[in-house]
Order: structure tokens, then sequence, then C-alpha cells
């Protein structure tokens, strides 16, 4: 693999730093916070635009056909951002869709997805299930049209505004992953108040919803894990971008803020913070295009180094957050400035995928197996 960015990788690195600086400085995201859904349509559509929401989906499905580390670069520049906008659920949905072999649903779904026209959200986890798939207990009985759901889905991300929504379920002990429209009959969502405001989450309660199916068996549980990979991936990268927000503005923050006549940036307390933050920041840098280079190559690595990515970015960018809001001190706690946003997102993220415990559950699996 390459140690760096390519020259067009960099080109649309430069590219959507200054897009997302232009479209959505932080007043639009404190806007978009207190707004319904915590979605702009009027973004999205040039989001769409720049072939953002179908950058790594085949060209024959309108995509951009373009790799893991690209997505990674601009999934870090909404994290810089810290972007309220479905783009992790719809980019979680597209890639299970087309991780899937249901040729007849990838052409009916993937096209409107790559080009903005739709969302699309995962609904997996149940009240007592986890990241793990075999922990999903919903049940799901067979019909003539496909599947029949009954029952309820937890922090399903931003369902509110997706216009279909894949459940994963079970026919027995077979999973099943059942595309639902959002006209759907027996459908109810019920937003959950979290911590991240740039996010919105739901309850989604299925009452005798019919649905077709995407995958089931084998193939079911192959398209998921990789989805979900992918989405660590997305998760990470966002993670890194929001660090590296937190790192300049407490470094500029650190140079221009006097105590006792001096800048406190000038105090070896302060600069040994800075220079933690400055080292998990880019091991986290490391961490996460290393997994997204591996997952796209299909590197026999690769499992292990989403595992690893996931885990380290999560912890990384909580302690972060903690040394940012530390050395920014009492302004750091306070509504009007920025940090929170951040370090809430950030705790979200951890979360979001699999938290820290959960990745590293998976690394011992794979090292005794």
């Amino acid at each position: 693999m390459n140690f760096d960015l390519s020259k067009t990788q960099k080109m649309l690195q430069d590219a959507s730093r200054t897009f997302f600086q232009r479209e959505c400085p932080i007043a639009k995201v404190r806007e978009l916070i207190d707004s319904e859904h915590g979605h702009d349509s009027a973004l999205w559509t040039r989001i769409a635009e720049q072939g953002w929401t179908g950058l790594t989906l085949p060209e024959e499905h309108e995509g951009l056909a373009l790799s893991l580390v690209d997505l990674a670069v601009v999934s870090e520049e909404i994290g810089h951002c810290c972007l309220p906008s479905p783009f992790v659920a719809t980019t979680w949905a597209s890639s299970l869709i087309d991780s899937s072999g249901n040729a007849e649903l990838k052409k009916t779904l993937l096209p409107s997805l790559a080009l903005g026209e739709s969302i699309a959200t995962v609904a997996l986890l149940d009240e007592d299930s986890d990241w793990n798939p075999a922990t999903v207990t919903m049940s799901a009985t067979s019909s003539d049209a496909g599947v029949v759901l009954s029952g309820s889905k937890r922090l399903v991300l931003d369902a509110g505004v997706a216009d279909t929504l894949l459940v994963v379920a079970r026919i027995q002990d077979d999973l099943v992953i059942a595309v639902v429209d959002k006209t759907a009959s027996g459908l109810r969502m019920e937003p959950t108040p979290g911590m991240d405001l740039t996010r919105r989450y739901y309850q989604v309660d299925f009452e005798n919803v019919s649905a077709e199916i995407l995958a089931s068996g084998a193939e079911a549980e192959a398209a998921l894990k990789r989805s979900i990979q992918i989405g660590a991936i997305v998760a990470c990268a966002d993670l890194l971008g929001g660090m590296e927000w937190v790192l300049k503005t407490t470094v500029e923050y650190a140079r221009s803020r006097q105590q006792f006549g001096k800048a406190i940036g000038s105090y070896q307390a302060v600069q040994h913070q800075c220079s933690d933050m400055l080292l998990m920041n880019e091991s986290a840098r490391s961490a996460t295009y290393y997994a997204a280079w591996a997952l796209h190559e299909n590197d026999p690595a690769g499992d292990e180094a989403v595992g690893i990515a996931k885990a380290y970015c999560s912890e990384a960018a909580r302690l972060v957050g903690n040394s940012g809001i530390q050395i920014h001190g009492g302004i750091g706690f306070t509504w009007e400035h920025d940090l929170h946003l951040y370090y809430k997102r950030a705790k979200s993220n951890e979360y979001l995928f699999g938290d820290p415990s959960h990745h590293r559950e998976q690394l011992a699996q794979l090292i005794i197996n």
C-alpha cells in the first residue's frame, strides 16, 4: 500500500474540505441541530451532485466506483465540519445492498441512492442485541411477497428522513434482510433523544409489515458483515476529522490565551497535552487509512485492521476531546463554544458500529480461531 494519499485523493480531500467549509459552516450546523430531523434536503442534493452519495458504488448503478480510501477521505471532511446529514446511514445501507447478490433490488434501489434522490438506513439493533448480527432476535414470517415483520428496532439512524429501511430479522435460525418502504402499513417511528445533536435516532415499530427479501442465510450474514465494516471505516474517518478540528482549535487557543502574562501554550503541561493529542490524531489516521485500504483490497488482515481502527479511534477521540475541553478551561464547557458538538459526536461514533469492547472481543475471537 501507499503510505500517503495519491494526487487524485489529495485533490478530492481539498475539494471536499472547501465544499463543506462553504456549504456547512458551524452556524449551519447549529441551525440544523435545531430543526426537526437535522437534515437539509437542499444541502443533501448538493452533496449528491459531487458524487459522494455513490462514491464506492458501481458505475452501472450510477456510482463512481472509487475505493474505500476515497470514502474515508470524504468522511474525514464530513467529521471535520460536524455535518448533520444521513450520509452514514445511507452509505451503510447502500453498501449492504451492493454487498448482496440480489441483482434485481440492486438495479431498483442503488441508482436513486447513488444520485441522492432517496435516503436509506439499516434497522439492526433489537432491544437486547448488539452489533454482532448473531444476537438479532426479531422474527419474520414468510409470505408470498417476501416476509412479514413484527417487532421493534432501536437506535435506527436517520429513520425519520429515510425512504427505505433495511430491516435485519430472522426466519427461524436464518438471518434475513428485508426491504421496507417508508409508506408501508404498520410502520411507526418514535424519536430517541441522544447526546449527539448532529444525528437523529429512532425506535421503529413493525406491526405485520410486508417487505421484500434482499438477502437471507449465509449471503445475508456476509453482506451485513461487509457493510458494518464499511460503516466502521466511515465512523473512524468521521472521528479523525473531528479530532483534527479539536486539535487545531485547541492549539490556536493555547497560543493566544494569556495567563499570568504568558500564553498558556508556553507552559510545559499544556504542551504535553497538545503533543499527546497530536500523537493520537496521527495514530488514528494511520489506523483508519490502513483499515480502509486493507478492506478494499480484501487483504487477509482486513478484519483485524477494521477492529483495531474502530477500537483505537473511538478511545483516542474521547481523550482528545477531554484534553481539548480541559485546555480551553471554563469556556470549553459552555454551550456557545463548538467543542461540545464535536465531543458529543465522538461519543456517538464511539458506539456506532461497535464500541471498543465489542471490537476487542471480535479481535480476540480472530486470534483464537
